[in-house]
């Protein structure tokens, strides 16, 4: 029927406790779960043939859909964007209230989700519309982002289940419309309909017959017609095995978005291929990642690359919208974080002023995100790149831990994985650069170099530095040595928590001892920087500092015996806080000289990994 310019499909079909349906025109599906207690014969639609008031379409309200648990309507090949969703109710199963009966007590209560986010809570039909046989619509508006959408009703065990017969409640619908909010880009008709032709969407609804079952639903849009290269059964099967199974987007689609990956949408290139800014039909803004041709990451660590992040949900991690996998492309749809990398807000972008607080924050939380990949994830995930790249900052310059294509699951009875190291110079652990010896605490000694850059604003080598001060772990050890810690600080930050100072520097300090055994857990960690516990004291520098004084990024190197700074550098170095007007709000210079915590590993052969500021 047509109602409103809205062409309603009809749902005539059979549902039991347990069915999943599919219409016939395949636009849409239904299922439903439970059984009515108690009754003994089972219905689950609802026929009215009295007078609906408050609309002008009351064909729509003669028969509603009933479920004693979970109706599910799901849009099947929606093109993906927004949408508005309107749900037609109306609650025929009860007596008027004026009818002075106890039979006119009854209560139907239950709950909408659409898209998995919960939109009506203790919905009762009667109370909203205003009493028994009144129509009532409710509006949403909602994204479809996999091609697919979800209307669930669901009964909460609330209302009453007795009045006026027993195995009254649960859900009741009596229509569901669905239309885009946006001009379709594809036919809405059936690809195998060659009759017809148009070019403009179907606008499909669902509506209930008066013969049969109640509530139908209609969808504007249909298929969108794919490349035959994204229609590869292999690449079907690769996804087969992730759950939650992520979001899947066309090449064409993400194309668009990006406008054919134009350089001036090119957010920056990582170890697997350039990431672009994005823009979705739906108008999210997206990160996608395009793998590169010449990259080595095949499909199966692609794969893996996507259950991994699908596994994890936390504040501080990158979350994953989904992927494209069509043919032998390999994309990734992220969500995109407005001021980009740490890197680039530390020592890139001028107008972006990171003061202490935010980088005291931003320290606090990239911890707190290692945490839970290390401690709470399951399976535990070791990340394997950490860097300040790898970090992103949201708008209020909250960080996101992001990359997680060379992260490496683990089993908990394994001390460590043997492979060949992946990660980036500078951040590698000796460990883990010389053996492949990889456990978190290769996480932790990437997290204090990180943990060092961020207060003193600078990168972990920087060969245009002076001697001395090229490589910050060895720098920041001379100062250590010559008690001048707090000359680490960027001099561009106005002032600083003098306790907080110190806790980040002595938290670096114990994160990068050369025994991975020597270095805290990311727990520990954060209750040393929330003071919740003392920061250990660690006095002698690293032996893969010791054996090594390296003079350019290159890799040369030269053993030598004595002190890392002359005289006169480390009265320059000294004075560079005072003489930018840095003011501390502590006074207390404690606490890292008091007892030695010497590092059992001699890395006096690892020249060859070392020699490049690792």
């Amino acid at each position: 029927m047509i109602a409103d310019g809205i062409s309603f499909d009809v749902d005539n079909n059979t549902l039991g406790p347990a069915t999943f349906n599919i219409s016939n025109i395949r636009k849409w599906a239904v299922s439903n779960a439970g059984l009515f207690a108690e009754r003994p014969i089972q219905q689950y639609v609802q026929n009215f043939a009295g007078t609906v008031s408050g609309t002008n379409t009351p064909k729509l309200y003669e028969t509603s859909r009933l479920s004693p648990g979970s109706l599910r309507y799901y849009g099947l090949g929606l093109e993906n964007g927004s949408y508005t969703v309107r749900l037609f109710f109306v609650e025929t199963g009860f007596p008027e209230l004026t009818s002075q009966s106890w039979k006119s007590l009854g209560r139907r209560v239950f709950v909408v989700y659409i898209q998995g986010t919960r939109q009506l809570r203790d919905f009762d039909i009667s109370k909203e519309a205003g009493g028994v046989n009144k129509a009532i619509i409710r509006n949403f508006t909602t994204n479809v982002t996999g091609n697919h959408l979800e209307i669930h009703l669901f009964w909460a065990g609330k209302g009453t289940t007795g009045i006026p017969t027993t195995g009254t409640y649960g859900p009741a619908i009596s229509a569901i419309s669905v239309v885009p909010n946006f001009k379709p880009s594809v036919s809405g008709l059936p690809p195998d309909n060659p009759k017809k032709k148009k070019h403009t969407a179907l606008i499909a609804g669902v509506t209930i017959p008066v013969v049969a079952l109640a509530l139908i639903l209609i969808f504007s849009i249909l298929y969108m017609k794919r490349e035959k290269e994204e229609e590869d059964d292999d690449d079907d099967e690769v996804l087969l095995g992730i759950s939650p199974r992520p979001n899947t987007f066309s090449y064409s689609e993400l194309k668009a978005a990006t406008e054919d990956f134009n350089p001036s949408n090119k957010l920056g290139e990582g170890g697997f291929g350039p990431v672009y800014k994005g823009t979705l039909s739906d108008g999210k803004v997206v990160a996608v990642k395009q793998l590169s041709v010449a990259s080595n990451q095949g499909k199966d660590q692609f794969v893996t690359e996507i259950a991994t992040i699908s596994a994890v949900q936390h504040r501080n991690l990158v979350k994953l919208y989904g992927c494209c996998i069509g043919g032998n492309r390999r994309l990734l749809v992220y969500e995109y974080l407005v001021n980009k990398s740490l890197d680039h807000a530390l020592w890139g972008q001028k107008d972006l002023h990171l003061d202490w607080p935010t980088r005291f924050n931003i320290c606090l939380l990239t911890v707190k995100g290692l945490a839970y990949l290390h401690e709470e994830s399951r399976p535990k995930i070791v990340h394997r790149d950490v860097k300040a790249s790898n970090i992103l900052l949201d708008a209020e310059l909250c960080p996101k831990i992001s990359d997680f294509g060379l992260a490496k699951l683990y089993d908990d009875k394994k001390t460590h994985i043997t492979s060949r190291a992946a990660g980036t110079v500078g951040y590698l652990a000796p460990e883990y650069a010389m053996r492949g010896h990889l456990t978190e605490k290769v996480d932790v000694f990437s997290f204090g170099v990180v943990a060092l850059e961020i207060i003193t604003g600078r990168p972990n080598s920087d060969n245009r530095l002076e001697d001395g001060r090229v490589y910050l772990l060895n720098w920041a050890w001379t100062l250590h040595e010559n008690n001048q810690l707090l000359s680490l600080l960027d001099p561009t930050l106005a002032e600083f928590d003098e306790n907080e100072a110190l806790r980040v520097i002595g938290v670096a300090f114990l994160c990068t001892q050369a025994s991975p055994s020597l270095r805290p857990s990311m727990s520990r960690v954060i209750a040393m920087l929330v003071g919740d516990t003392e920061v250990g004291n660690v006095t002698t520098k690293p032996s893969y500092l010791t054996d090594c004084d390296f003079k350019d990024v290159t890799g040369d190197y030269e053993y030598k015996t004595d002190t890392f700074m002359d005289e006169e550098s480390q009265k320059s170095n000294a004075s560079d806080h005072s003489s930018n007007g840095i003011k501390s709000k502590n006074s207390t210079l404690s606490g890292l000289n008091d007892q030695p915590m010497l590092s059992p590993v001699n890395v006096s052969g690892f020249r060859e990994s070392i020699g490049e500021g690792r």
